[in-house]
């Protein structure tokens, strides 16, 4: 053998042995805990960014698996079962005096994820309208029935004024649509199935009234701690997903549904969606990505005061926005 031919063996073995390396690099597997089915979509910046490859790009393989809603998704992910998870801004504000330590490392917007949606046609077009009125909410354990309380409160209501119906995450658009409510604590998706079936609506977000927050991204304490680089390139693979739909909603529908094939014949709906959460929860932040603090404080002072919460935290162990600087 040649002395030539042995150096080009030799500088291919290590070009395999290089590869291999990068192949297990990037075969790192994650599991990402979202707190309802990847199918709704409102886990568009998640599938977004599957399917453009920006998890791969940072060397990550993901597989998304569902909790049973963010409370569950929170515990799972500080008792170590997964890495990352979805919830919502004040997930780590209901779970932390609970012994849970999760910290939100990103949020998915400046909004509310919640809009009150009326029916015009019921003679509700305002807050103070609903009383004696039927409102459905997905779960009287759900953000989106805490938002609904906090918008009631401000019009000096409360929960006794209303006849607020849990409803599920179908049966609280449906019910809506078909009539038999007169206002839903919705989000974006189920607002735009009202807007489908054509009806007379009023659609005022929490933030008019109740400053509510945007889904977001938790991990725990510990990971937080040892293992910054992964939460760093989980959070930026997301919020590049949300960026696209913010820059291009018909161009992310296309990818979205490349990734959830159930929604292929359904392209205007999902592009209608992710619309609606750039009008209402995705704007406003001045990072991309960061809690503001103030708002978070607001929050669990009223979380207090409705008896959601007994114990406050201090605000600084809830979230952390070295990840989205």
């Amino acid at each position: 053998m040649t002395t030539m031919r042995k150096i080009l063996l030799a500088g291919l073995g290590l070009a395999v042995v290089a590869a291999a390396g990068m192949q297990d690099v990037r075969a790192q597997d994650v599991t990402y805990l979202l707190p309802a089915p990847k199918s709704l979509p409102a886990f568009g910046p998640w599938m977004v960014a599957q399917q453009r490859g920006y998890f791969k790009a940072e060397g990550l393989n993901v597989d998304f698996q569902i909790g049973k809603g963010g409370v569950d998704v929170a515990k799972q992910v500080g008792a170590g079962n997964a890495v990352i998870g979805g919830g919502i801004g004040d997930t780590s504000i209901i779970v932390r005096p609970n012994g849970v330590p999760v910290k939100t490392v990103a949020l998915l917007g400046g909004g509310s994820l919640m809009q009150l949606v009326l029916n015009k046609d019921k003679g509700v077009k305002t807050v103070k309208d609903l009383k004696g009125k039927t409102i459905t909410a997905m779960a009287y354990q759900d953000t989106t029935y805490f938002a609904l309380l906090g918008m009631l409160a401000t019009q000096g209501m409360t929960k006794n004024d209303v006849n607020a119906q849990a409803a599920g995450p179908v049966n609280v658009w449906k019910l809506f649509v078909a009539g038999e409510a007169d206002a839903m604590a919705a989000v974006p998706e189920w607002t735009a199935q009202a807007m489908a079936a054509k009806m007379n609506i009023e659609v005022i977000p929490s933030d008019a009234h109740f400053k509510s927050m945007a889904q977001a991204i938790v991990a725990a304490d510990d990971v937080i701690q040892k293992n910054p680089q992964l939460i760093q390139k989980l959070v930026r693979a997301t919020l590049k997903g949300m960026k696209d739909i913010m820059d291009n909603p018909e161009g992310a529908a296309a990818d979205y549904v490349k990734a959830v094939p159930e929604h292929s014949g359904n392209v205007p709906f999902i592009v209608a969606s992710f619309k609606l959460y750039n009008q209402y929860v995705y704007p406003g932040q001045k990072t991309l990505g960061a809690v503001d603090e103030s708002r978070l404080t607001a929050l669990q002072d009223f979380y207090v005061k409705e008896g959601v919460i007994r114990d406050k935290t201090p605000v600084k162990d809830l979230y952390t926005n070295q990840f989205v600087q």
